[in-house]
């Protein structure tokens, strides 16, 4: 039987450590990544394996040889371009004349092969994927297999939302030639991506695997020092040569250890390894071939390759050191700092944290290194959360790390384009989106600054100008440590999830554009921004209407920029208006809860007792909507929500309201009443951003975010309550008048704690037991009982699920989610 080894990964998430070699050929403890895969191949009986490369090709073809040193039979599939996986091996098919295996190389896995080869011809499957069971399944393609294992569903690194199993796809498989049949030499085609939904649409029997043992994905600097560290602790299986083991210490032969020395287990000393004087070294530690270590150095849970130099008192500290490094006398590195082939670290010097050092650098004597040589820090290895990038001030958040984000944004953008930056009055958000906008311009980004306006004012004028993308820079208004940045494509809606990716993908591997001298970006300050939005606004809403109806409100704008924009608006419309806290309140945009409470109290006495139509109160950022009626009662944000869409319903004949996934049934219930659409999207904002263009008179999350696309699809309070008082203008109906008229509804929520790494479990094991009541929906899993329902939701966030019950009496909505949190609870165990 043949295998074909999937070599051609360049490994930019490795980075530095790939920039001299390609990611399979990284030294893994005693012997490069592919290595460990060849030989794996072998102890499972595989003896010919067809290698096909493309990222530095020859680097590997140099190295492997004919694969005779192994013990193995090696042959080369070189690819001129990238052909995704499944077109790799299309190109070694006159080869493949019977069942074969894929596996790919930059992996570490100890798999019984023969157990999956034998399950394969046991099913008469077309194709076997080996699966792997593992507690985050995020970052991987997720498999859904029936009780037989044969597969029915493939999920592509899902959402927490989307998560139904923990078993994933390893990457290899066992395959019949007649794969070929249904896909064209040289054609980009990918195995998880292209191949095996086809052959699942085409009804062939595909089955899963699943493989007990060790697997995991070397992708990363984090990956690559838990694989080595597992390896140590002898988690995995592995090929160790000729090396010889005592006490937790492999040694390689012609290893020197001098008497004084200090040797704390796990350990791994390569060939011709040197251990000076009163060393100290402590495991679990790595040190490769000819590396010398001089007296009284001190190394503490590190990796350092082959012929590197470690010098007299110098200190190692949970650190990677590359080929030919030279730490000299008295230098110390420190946690997670990874310093690259041939780099010189001078004497006394220090290497901060994090730090990464490119191939073929000189730290000078006495420095301290608290950035990365060239391009800058790694930061956090996610950057997006459900609302953008978010991160403490000052902390997170410093003008440095910020300038950085710029430049990565920057990078994934055309030279020459325009992007807009919006902030707060907050005091930090000036200083971090200066920050931002010194990042900008170094990428060749051309920065429009529309100073402090709100967030929907920035959307809508990215989206009406030629920008490509728009940014906001806000404090929280929960927590005024906390600022957070939110990315806008050029139709002013959240950056979608690819693109996101984009931006992380340059962060995290350092890797900006610097433009040219001549194509530095350039920063003006926008013309006419409130004065384009405020006639957009106009135009869009039926004045006379509004205007008849002589409404009187009064309105808190949270001391936000939406105070500069809404009085003039409602006062042309011929509205009455009492304004409140209507002042630029800098510092003062972070409310507590009690403040809130006491506002919405406060709101509620004043149109009382001026008997006002209604009060409002408008978030900072002008996204979030709160609404009092004439009476001063408090109508709840999905009261609110349930509200319009009746609205709308009764206004327009056959509209589409569009709600999240956790959105009471009230909403179909009025559908149906007045013949109309309900359109239900996931719970992120660029979910519900993006239902609202498809047709959409009305969406919202049912938590204060309102949208009216008929002037942007997006969140706009403003724009929302102008649109409220249309609507009840169009039926001559008081709000109180409308919420009343509403069908009850009785949902209840709650939180259950939940590690990251206990998430992927529960939702698999939900998923089996909840099979036959189970409704697939698009965040989380929805289950269906007769006329209730509970909803269980991964937090993206945070540590936690989210669930959330409807049924026909508010007790019975808290005892189904208690009785829900529980079941949680225990599948967690």
């Amino acid at each position: 039987m043949k295998a074909v080894v999937m070599a051609g990964g360049e490994g930019s998430r490795l980075r530095p450590l790939t920039l001299g070699r390609p990611k399979p050929m990284v030294p893994l403890v005693n012997r490069p990544m592919l290595e460990h895969i060849l030989l794996l191949l072998k102890r499972n009986g595989i003896q010919d394996a067809i290698l096909t490369v493309q990222y530095m090709a020859s680097f590997i073809q140099t190295q492997i040889g004919d694969g005779a040193d192994l013990g193995m039979n090696v042959t080369y599939s070189v690819e001129e371009h990238p052909l995704g996986t499944a077109g790799s091996v299309r190109q070694a098919a006159d080869t493949l004349n019977d069942t074969f295996l894929v596996i790919s190389g930059d992996a570490l896995t100890d798999f019984d092969l023969k157990g999956a080869i034998d399950a394969h011809k046991k099913t008469g499957a077309i194709a076997t994927l080996v699966l792997y069971r593992v507690p985050n399944p995020l970052e991987y393609g997720v498999v859904v297999t029936a009780e037989d294992g044969r597969i029915r569903q493939f999920q592509e690194k899902p959402s927490w939302g989307e998560v139904v199993t923990d078993t994933i796809n390893t990457g290899i498989y066992v395959l019949d030639p007649k794969i070929f049949e249904y896909y064209e030499p040289r054609q980009v085609f990918d195995f998880s991506k292209d191949l095996f939904p086809l052959l699942l649409k085409e009804g062939l029997p595909i089955y899963g695997y699943v493989a007990g043992g060790y697997w995991t994905d070397v992708g990363s600097i984090e990956e690559y020092v838990r694989a080595t560290r597992d390896v140590l602790a002898g988690k995995v299986e592995i090929d160790w040569g000729k090396a010889t083991e005592r006490d937790g210490i492999w040694r390689e032969e012609g290893a020197y250890v001098d008497g004084s020395a200090e040797l704390h287990a796990p350990l791994y000393l390569g060939h011709d390894v040197k251990i000076g004087p009163r060393v100290i070294v402590h495991g679990p530690s790595v040190i490769r071939d000819n590396t010398v270590v001089n007296d009284r150095a001190h190394i503490d849970r590190s990796i350092v390759w082959r012929n590197s130099f470690v010098g007299p008192q110098s200190e190692i500290r949970g650190s990677i050191l590359g080929t030919e490094c030279n730490v000299q006398a008295n230098a110390v590195v420190f946690e997670g700092a990874v310093i690259s082939d041939q780099t010189i670290v001078g004497r006394g010097a220090i290497v901060q944290p994090n730090v990464k050092i490119w191939p073929h650098k000189e730290v000078e004597a006495g420095a301290v290194v608290s950035a990365s040589i060239i391009w800058g820090s790694a930061g956090r290895r996610v950057l997006f959360g459900r609302h953008g990038v978010s991160g403490l001030i000052n902390v997170d958040f410093t003008p440095e790390a910020l300038a950085r984000l710029g430049s990565a944004y920057g990078s994934t953008l055309r030279i020459g384009c325009d992007v807009t930056v919006t902030r707060d009055l907050a005091v930090p958000s000036r200083m971090l989106g200066r920050a931002l906008t010194s990042g900008l311009p170094s990428a060749g980004v051309n920065v429009l600054d529309l100073a402090a306006v709100p967030t929907p004012v920035g959307r809508f004028y990215t989206c009406v100008t030629d920008a490509v993308g728009g940014l906001h820079v806000g404090v929280s208004t929960y927590d005024r440590t906390l600022a957070t940045i939110r990315f806008f494509d050029q139709q002013g809606m959240d950056l979608p999830k690819s693109s996101q990716r984009k931006v992380e993908s340059a962060y995290f591997r350092e890797d900006f554009r610097r433009a040219h001298i001549d194509d530095i970006g350039e920063t003006s300050y926008a013309p006419g921004v409130i004065e384009r939005y405020t006639d957009a606004f106009l135009d869009r809403v039926d004045r006379e209407a509004i205007a008849r109806s002589g409404y009187r409100l009064v309105v808190d704008y949270s001391l936000g920029t939406t105070s500069d924009i809404l009085p003039p608006i409602l006062r042309a419309l011929g509205a009455h208006v009492v304004d409140l806290n209507a002042g630029r309140g800098q510092m003062q945009l972070t409310r507590s809860v009690v403040e809130r409470e006491a506002a919405v109290s406060q709101l509620g006495t004043i149109v009382s007792a001026l008997r006002f139509d209604l009060g409002a109160i408008i978030g900072p950022n002008g996204e979030e909507l709160q609404i009092v009626d004439g009476r001063g009662q408090v109508i709840s944000p999905m009261q609110v929500l349930a509200a319009l869409a009746c609205l709308v319903y009764q206004r327009h004949e056959g509209a589409k309201v569009a709600v999240p996934v956790d959105a009471p049934t009230v909403f179909e219930q009025l559908a149906e009443q007045y013949d109309g659409k309900v359109l239900r999207s996931r719970l992120d904002p660029e979910a519900l951003m993006t239902a609202a263009q498809k047709d959409v008179m009305l969406a919202g999350d049912g938590r204060g975010g309102i949208i009216f696309p008929a002037l942007h699809p997006s969140f706009d309070a403003m724009f929302s309550l102008v649109s409220m008082l249309q609507l009840l203008s169009n039926v001559h109906a008081t709000l109180q008048e409308v919420v009343a008229g509403l069908p009850a509804w009785h949902v209840q929520e709650t939180n259950v704690a939940a590690p990251w790494d206990k998430k992927g479990r529960v939702m698999r094991l939900l998923g089996e037991q909840y099979r036959e009541r189970r409704v697939r929906t698009l965040d989380g899993i929805k289950i269906q009982l007769g006329q209730e329902w509970v909803l269980v939701l991964p937090d993206p966030d945070e540590p936690q699920f989210h669930l959330v019950a409807e049924a026909n009496t508010d007790r019975e909505a808290r005892a189904l989610v208690d009785k829900y949190a529980g079941i949680v609870s225990g599948l967690q165990q």
